[in-house]
């Protein structure tokens, strides 16, 4: 019997424990913070920390694959432990990996972290679409096949790309739009064979510290099926769970509250209950949205 597909597990993680996303972002200053050393075998401590903390307390966790990766070969034997032990304990695995390229090397990296049985194996893996989103059709088709996910780079908070972000695109065939948008734009038509309603399996990238409006994003259009939305940029960066509405709109159904140092810096004493707290405060703001929509 096949695995249900990665928007059918999201839709799962949802209901169970909420929409909070743990990252699992092992710096060099949080490494000496937690008492360990800035080593693949911390790294690997911190992380299998990070999941026991988070194991039915959340439904999702991103492991940030640079701070694994810095450490070479060790380190990618350290992630591929905190990845299983992750995908054990049932949480849903989110690698941030943001690869991009094009033909057969984008296709490798794809196989490399969706395919059963590969030892980087994750439940969805973050995309880089500066080559164009076409150029990741190989990885999107692997997802879909093999029940995963990914999520496209759209509108990122980091300042840098505002500019490249925002550019106009289009020409005589397309109409003119913003780059984020025509990515979510093609992110959407990937969904297309997927149920109304239903969340699909494809995402998208939306930093939670943007103006949507900013980039031409169209937060009023809820037809066909729930676009993920990975949302990073709560807690240590600012963005705050009542801005939701406000900033995705109609998008809301599928956003995935993204916190990562806000979680981690505290230490590990008390992670386990940061988590439950935070994923509650999640909780509590979808159905106090939800309750007013019900009202509305």
């Amino acid at each position: 019997m096949s695995e249900p597909g990665f928007g059918t597990r999201l839709r799962a993680a949802f209901d169970a424990h909420g929409a909070l996303c743990v990252g699992i972002d092992p710096h060099g200053y949080l490494l000496s913070e937690w008492g360990l050393g800035d080593t693949a075998s911390g790294a690997r401590e911190f992380g299998l920390r990070v999941v026991d903390a988070a194991a039915g307390r959340a439904g999702i966790v991103k492991p940030q694959v640079a701070y694994f990766e810095r450490f070479g070969s060790q380190g990618y034997r350290a992630l591929e432990h905190v990845l299983a032990a992750a995908r054990s304990a049932g949480l849903l695995v989110i690698a941030d990996a943001k690869r991009g390229d094009i033909g057969s090397t984008v296709e490798a990296y794809g196989e490399a972290w969706l395919t059963p049985g590969s030892p980087l194996e994750a439940d969805a893996m973050t995309l880089s679409p500066f080559l164009g989103v076409g150029s990741l059709a190989e990885p999107l088709r692997l997802a879909k096949a093999m029940g995963k996910g990914a999520f496209v780079l759209a509108a990122t908070s980091n300042p840098e790309a505002r500019a490249t972000q925002r550019a106009l695109t289009g020409g005589a065939e397309r109409p003119t739009r913003t780059l984020a948008r025509a990515i979510i734009e093609d992110v959407k038509a990937h969904n297309r064979d997927e149920a109304t309603g239903a969340l699909a399996s494809i995402g998208v990238v939306i930093g939670a510290t943007i103006d949507t409006a900013d980039y031409d994003i169209d937060t009023t259009d809820a037809a066909g099926a729930v676009l993920p939305i990975l949302a990073p940029g709560f807690g240590h960066q600012g963005a705050r769970l009542e801005d939701i509405p406000r900033i995705f709109g109609s998008l809301e159904p599928g956003v995935i509250v993204s916190e990562s140092r806000g979680l981690l810096a505290g230490g590990p004493a008390a992670l386990a209950s940061r988590i439950a707290e935070r994923a509650a405060e999640v909780r509590a703001a979808r159905a106090a949205h939800e309750g007013r929509g019900s009202h509305g």
